[in-house]
């Protein structure tokens, strides 16, 4: 129910306000016309006054301007490489080699020799 009333005075208000607004655009237009054109005129102004001071970077973050330069790269390199029709190559392909991997350093860990014989064998269960 309190819903209701305050629905009803709203548009109750907005109703006036368009009356309002009419009555005073027929009866006195220029006057109605200068003042809509100042309080948009202050409305821009402090709508820039605003945007300059608090939104927009003074300038660009270092971070920013690096991410933006990798991107670029990505896209040229990547888009040169659609672009590219692709060639067969002129030496064959030779098959895979496995190469062993050296070790630089010794492990860190230590096999301890234990008692083998007692050990049981817990594939036959």
């Amino acid at each position: 129910m309190g819903n209701n009333k305050g629905t009803l005075v709203v548009y109750l208000v907005i109703g006036l306000a368009i009356i309002g607004v009419v009555t005073q655009l027929f009866t006195n237009t220029a006057s109605f016309l200068t003042s809509i054109f100042t309080m948009l005129g202050f409305g821009i102004a402090i709508f820039a006054v605003m945007y300059f001071v608090f939104f927009k970077k003074r300038t660009p973050s270092n971070d920013n301007k690096k991410y933006k330069k990798a991107v670029k790269q990505s896209k040229a390199k990547y888009s040169s490489q659609q672009n590219k029709p692709k060639t067969p190559s002129k030496r064959p392909q030779q098959p895979f080699s496995l190469k062993k991997k050296s070790n630089k350093r010794p492990s860190h860990l230590r096999v301890i020799d234990g008692n083998k014989s007692k050990r049981k064998n817990r594939a036959s269960f």
